[in-house]
């Protein structure tokens, strides 16, 4: 299949076959996100999807679980993702799991019958970005939802026997929100039972509507430091009988082990004596057993973050050798 589109996936799915079913989102308006700000939505031709179901079979794939994208494939009218299920059944009998992202609307799109038939068929998972407990933050940002909606269309999902990820965004509520917006998420995410988390301290792209906002003083970021201590508030408050796979990406400065850089040529950030670098991390695992790491993990980058922050000369962006 000739393709130019962008799947968005998460560490869970980093191995899973990937079948484009559309180009871009559908919605496109999340102030936030620049991922599909370059493309014009439109659904990939039935023909094209079944060519390359029969390439995979023709070749000798037998994946097991199928991740179907681009951004919002629930959104497709539910007979053509009838259709392009009973192919994959047809060609790749193997594949026992599908999943996809999804948004609130789309869910909202199906009815209760064509929710229990994609479960029937091997719909597991549906990755839905949930983003915020706060509804203004929602309104901000405009999503396509507000968080009665999330509510009542989750419960519908878990009455169909379909499971959910959910996005989150630390960071969204802006700066002095951190904890506000922790403890407001936390308490949504423990109502709405998602088996997977993943959470992005949000990252503001000048081509976005957010980025036009912070231009004009609408909104102020928090700082990383801001983004690490919600992060960690918001792992806290989580329900410890929680069953769910959780993976957050965020900033933080390290210091820089002795006698060793980054590699020649590298543009990160530093602090003027080279002491500390700015590094992008990912802290994951089963909350059931890693939670306790992932807050020590999360402790060690606030404090090494506190210490760059606590008087040393300002950061500038340069080579380290």
């Amino acid at each position: 299949m000739s393709y130019h589109g962008v799947i968005c996936g998460v560490v869970e799915e980093r191995f899973t076959y990937k079948l484009p079913v559309a180009k871009g989102c559908p919605y496109n308006k999340c102030a936030f996100c620049d991922f599909y700000k370059h493309m014009t939505y439109r659904e990939i031709p039935l023909e094209d999807i079944e060519a390359e179901l029969a390439r995979v079979s023709n070749a000798g794939g037998k994946p097991e679980r199928i991740m179907l994208g681009d951004g919002n494939p629930l959104w497709l009218p539910f007979d053509r993702l009838k259709k392009i299920i009973e192919m994959i059944e047809h060609y790749l009998p193997s594949c026992t799991a599908l999943c996809s992202d999804a948004s609130v609307l789309a869910i909202e799109s199906k009815t209760d019958e064509e929710l229990a038939w994609l479960a029937q068929h091997g719909y597991r998972m549906a990755y839905v970005g949930i983003e915020s407990g706060l509804d203004d933050v929602l309104e901000f940002m405009d999503k396509d939802h507000l968080n009665d909606q999330a509510r009542e269309q989750i419960a519908r999902l878990h009455k169909a026997g379909i499971d959910f990820g959910a996005h989150i965004i630390t960071g969204a509520a802006g700066n002095g929100r951190g904890i506000e917006n922790a403890r407001a998420t936390a308490a949504l995410i423990n109502e709405l039972r998602p088996v997977h988390i993943c959470d992005f301290s949000l990252y503001v792209a000048s081509v976005t509507e957010l980025g036009l906002k912070e231009e004009d003083g609408e909104f102020v970021r928090a700082s990383m430091l801001e983004n690490m201590r919600e992060m960690r508030e918001f792992v806290s408050l989580l329900d410890e009988d929680l069953d769910l796979f959780f993976e957050g990406y965020f900033s933080a400065f390290l210091r820089k082990p002795e006698g060793k850089g980054v590699g020649p040529g590298s543009k990160v950030i530093v602090n003027a004596a080279g002491e500390f670098v700015r590094k992008s991390l990912l802290l994951k695992g089963d909350l059931r057993t890693e939670r306790e790491n992932i807050l020590a993990g999360l402790d060690g980058y606030i404090k090494s973050t506190e210490e760059f922050e606590s008087g040393l000369e300002p950061a500038t962006e340069q080579g380290v050798a």
